[in-house]
């Protein structure tokens, strides 16, 4: 019995999420279908952290336990071989007993496309999210600024269980410029639930000059009791890479 390292990469779009849920299709329920028709005997696997419905992923880690005869190579091509065309195995590797996609990661790299076009743009609008009136790029690197430092985010999320904390640690977070697209890249040792999508929409409000880049100091660190209201669309958003100590 080996202990197995995946990165997965899906689109999020005709999934109502990552996680198992009662109804509704998910990439935890369809990974495990596959892992289940190659001899996986476990209730569960492990994994780096939740996605919403509509979310995609480039670099989801999971984790489980197999008595696999075969190298993981082999084992790699048995499991897209039963997956879904929208999930994929990027890489499998065996990982230490002690390894937990979720609690043995440091950090956290999310993206969040969007474009400024005042018509729709059906092709592109699935992994982005179209603006318009246009937004200036300048208030929204200033407005990423303030958001690096560890801050209280309680205004933009909620922790994954209840009475956790809302303290999360933020290591780099920048706008840039790819092809026609401005995508957000932010970088941390977690996140709360939403906080991405929430921070996006209110960066945009001031990219529209709604709100000015400093009001967003307003609400870090508990300088507000309101909940942002404004919630991106999930399609722009992509959990990047999970970070492990080397």
């Amino acid at each position: 019995m080996a202990h197995y390292k995946v990165i997965l990469t899906y689109d999020g779009t005709d999934f109502q999420g990552f996680q198992r849920q009662v109804e509704g299709r998910t990439v935890q329920a369809s990974v495990e279908a596959a892992l289940e028709r190659i001899g996986w005997q476990e209730s569960s696997i492990l994994f780096a952290g939740r996605t919403d419905a509509g979310v995609h992923a480039a670099g989801q880690v999971i984790g489980f336990n197999l008595d696999w005869k075969h190298s993981p190579e082999e084992l790699q091509d048995a499991v897209n071989a039963n997956l879904p065309v929208d999930v994929s195995a990027l890489s499998v590797a065996e990982a230490e007993e002690n390894f937990h996609p979720r609690f043995s990661a440091v950090a956290r790299c999310y993206h969040y496309r969007i474009f400024c076009e005042p018509v729709r743009q059906p092709l592109r609008e699935r992994y982005a999210w179209r603006v318009w009136p246009a937004v200036r790029t300048k208030p929204l690197e200033e407005t990423a600024d303030y958001l690096i430092g560890r801050h209280d985010f309680s205004a933009f999320g909620s922790a994954p269980q209840e009475g956790g904390t809302t303290i999360r640690e933020i290591f780099s977070s920048i706008w840039k410029v790819l092809e026609n697209d401005l995508v957000f890249q932010i970088t941390g040792n977690a996140f709360l639930y939403r906080m991405v999508r929430r921070l996006v929409s209110f960066q945009i409000e001031v990219g529209q000059g709604k709100r000015n880049p400093e009001e967003i100091k307003l609400f870090l660190d508990g300088g507000s009791k309101e909940v942002v209201q404004g919630l991106a669309p999930p399609q722009g958003l992509v959990l990047e890479e999970v970070f492990y100590p080397k």
